[in-house]
């Protein structure tokens, strides 16, 4: 019946999100920065060209761009992505004012094509579009590529394959942990039914609530994570009952009894630390905390409520042959601590003190980088070489320097001044400088710095122009651009980081204090930011006598009652540390 209920859930999801179809809302927006209201005036000043930006370049391996033979070609094209819908303006370098836009050496020149809507807004058939009919008026000798945030959506390799390959890399190593094609399946099956029904669900949840499209990637991989571990947790549990003895449907109360419990509040922990996202007051990531929310509770609840349904369906064959016929010939088994990792842990328990002292030291070695550290977000120059966004960085780097592909736009509410374009012409780190005729009172001018966009002079460049430069000139003006609006968001995350972590560390603790009943276990989870703790195996305890807790366990689970439970234990393991886990 559970698997049923499990079925049907999947396959009625799936359909009702196929027939409503996606609705995702890949808005980005930082409140109360400097480049959001920069990017607002600009709105105010050009509503059909405040968009995004992206850039065609292209480069002749002989002669010069404006050859007539060049034009020939490339303009037919930018007029042709000029007309197209939801293009708000083109401009190429064969105008009055386009002379700039051609290198010194004539050989590179670019055109820019100003999007109706933000980079995530715009229709990625659209950009397929304007891609196309650019590289289409390639030729031998003649290179032309593409560049932007736009043009860099549309070029991501397709959603799917990296999970498929992690799914199938979980299989193989399940499989090599098990020996049993079951027991590898249960927690694969289980992730796919929580992930499943968790992207279904935020498809259809994006119809109610603004849910950005990088939600449902996180999701699967989220989900995929903790649905196999959960799962394998569980499983674990259950196949060492099965071998000690116990029927299956009792080794599946005790793994659920234990390690499910476990699993509950680990779920638990993930949701909060994904709520935690929230304090950061990034309205964005809204929608990408509910999606993934949704399929991590799912994934728990398939965990344990699912997968002993399969355990009732398979029985003793979660076991592989080979331990089916050990466990028919020679009877159950007792478990035995041993090996590297129970003698690296009693060593670690003999000299707490040492080994707390030297792990500490080391820690604090692994995060002295911290102290330097720079956040900021990746450009088109990190892409793959062989994409045309690459391709495109580089060639304006080569043309125009590399502050070209990071260019920042100086907004100004009214007329900008000659005086003030002076200023910024002498700004150091500052390339190139270009104004733009003001519209709807509103002026904007583009500074091209010296450096990379990425490089720490222009992010000094950005302080020095809003700190500086600007008030100084006794101008309300705001900086704005892709990296500007980069600065901002790294600020902006590394301002509310703290802020974070302490909700995330906060309201685990609370949810550790209510699993445990006890102080020290959350304040020493707090201390190690622990999102997980797992109950202690009945396996992983050795009396001072060398009676084994395992079958002190059984023992115990004999034992009709709490007390007697606990007087068992007690004379079995006297003097171990398991009396005092008598309560698992």
């Amino acid at each position: 019946m559970v698997l049923l209920v499990w079925v049907g859930a999947l396959l009625g999801l799936g359909v009702a999100a196929s027939g409503a179809g996606t609705n995702y809302a890949n808005v980005f927006s930082l409140p109360d920065t400097d480049s959001k209201r920069a990017y607002d005036l600009m709105q105010r000043a050009f509503p059909e060209s405040a968009g995004n930006t992206d850039t065609v370049v292209w480069k002749v391996d002989e002669g010069s761009v404006r050859d007539g033979s060049v034009r020939s070609r490339i303009e037919p094209a930018l007029e042709e992505i000029g007309r197209m819908a939801g293009v708000g303006a083109v401009s190429g370098p064969y105008g009055e004012q386009g002379a700039a836009q051609i290198s010194e050496d004539g050989r590179i020149a670019y055109a820019q094509v100003t999007f109706a809507e933000q980079a995530d807004a715009v229709p990625k058939e659209l950009v397929r579009d304007v891609v196309d009919t650019a590289r289409d008026a390639a030729r031998d000798g003649l290179e032309v590529e593409l560049g932007g945030l736009a043009v860099a959506r549309v070029q991501e390799p397709p959603t799917g394959t990296a999970e498929l390959v992690g799914v199938l890399a979980a299989a193989i190593v399940l499989f090599v942990a098990f020996g049993a094609l079951f027991a590898m399946l249960l927690p694969i099956v289980v992730a796919v039914f929580g992930v499943g029904t968790g992207l279904f669900g935020t498809q259809l949840i994006s119809h109610v609530t603004d849910v950005p499209e990088i939600a449902s990637l996180l999701s699967t991989l989220i989900g995929l994570g903790v649905g196999i571990d959960y799962a394998l947790f569980i499983v674990t549990r259950h196949r060492r009952g099965i071998l000690r003895g116990d029927d299956p449907e009792e080794a599946a109360v005790t793994a659920l009894n234990t390690s499910g419990r476990a699993v509950l509040f680990a779920g638990g922990t993930v949701c909060i630390a994904l709520a935690g996202m929230l304090v950061t007051n990034l309205r964005f990531l809204e929608g990408v905390v509910i999606g993934t929310s949704l399929t991590v509770v799912l994934s728990v609840l398939a965990a344990v409520t699912l997968l002993p349904a399969l355990f009732g369906l398979l029985g003793p064959r979660v076991l592989s042959r080979r331990q089916r016929r050990r466990l028919a010939a020679a009877g159950p088994r007792t478990e035995a601590v041993s090996g590297l990792a129970a003698r690296w842990s009693a060593g670690v328990q003999r000299r707490p003190r040492t080994v707390a002292v030297v792990a500490v030291a080391l820690m604090a070695a692994l995060a002295l980088p911290l102290l330097s550290l720079r956040l900021g977000t990746v450009d088109q120059g990190n892409d793959e070489a062989s994409t045309t966004t690459r391709k495109a960085y580089d060639l304006l780097a080569e043309g125009f320097g590399p502050g070209f592909n990071g260019p920042l736009q100086v907004v100004v509410d009214g007329e900008a001044s000659d005086a003030l374009v002076t200023v910024l012409e002498e700004t150091d780190g500052v390339a190139q400088v270009a104004a733009v005729p003001p519209a709807n009172g509103v002026s904007v001018i583009q500074v091209v710095p010296t450096t990379s966009p990425q490089a720490e002079r222009t992010d000094r460049l950005i302080d020095t122009l809003r700190d500086d430069v600007l008030p100084e000139a006794g101008v309300q003006a705001h900086v704005g651009g892709v990296t500007a609006v980069s600065k901002d968001f790294a600020t902006v995350t590394g301002d509310r980081l703290p802020l974070f972590i302490g909700t995330i560390i906060g309201l685990g603790f609370l949810l550790l204090l209510l699993a445990f009943r006890s102080l020290v276990v959350p304040l020493t989870a707090a201390v190690m930011n622990l999102s997980r703790r797992r109950p202690p195996s009945a396996s992983s305890w050795r009396s001072s006598s060398g009676v084994t807790a395992s079958n002190c366990w059984a023992s115990a689970r004999r034992a009709p009652s709490r007390r007697s439970c606990r007087s068992s234990c007690c004379r079995c393991c006297s003097g171990s540390p398991w009396t005092t886990r008598c309560s698992w």
